[in-house]
């Protein structure tokens, strides 16, 4: 089966799906400013074990940067998928609020 990452914004979330069964959700919380807080990722049961968590994390950092969002990982998956994929994501985090997340200063990145 195929995989889809989708922004579901009346449900405030992005969702995978594998095929048509979802397969799990990341939270988020739009700010006026330009912002996309990520406060929680859940792969479902049956589907953990298989990279789907990372997927959708990949698809939604994606999307922000396409849609010109910074970023704030308070989800500690996203927080940690943005840390090993430095060269690719961590420029979606404001740089004044990198220290506040545990990611690193653009000086030293």
């Amino acid at each position: 089966m195929s995989t889809a990452v989708r922004d579901n914004p009346v449900g405030n979330r992005y969702e995978i799906h594998d095929g048509e069964r979802l397969a799990g959700f990341s939270d988020y919380r739009l700010t006026d400013d330009r912002r996309i807080a990520f406060t929680r990722t859940e792969t479902l049961p049956e589907f953990r074990g298989r990279g789907l968590a990372g997927r959708l994390v990949a698809g939604q950092l994606d999307d922000a940067r396409r849609r010109g969002l910074a970023v704030l990982p308070f989800c500690p998956y996203v927080r940690k998928y943005i840390a090993e994929h430095a060269d690719a994501y961590l420029g979606l985090v404001p740089a004044q609020d990198r220290a506040r997340f545990g990611l690193p200063h653009p000086e030293t990145a």
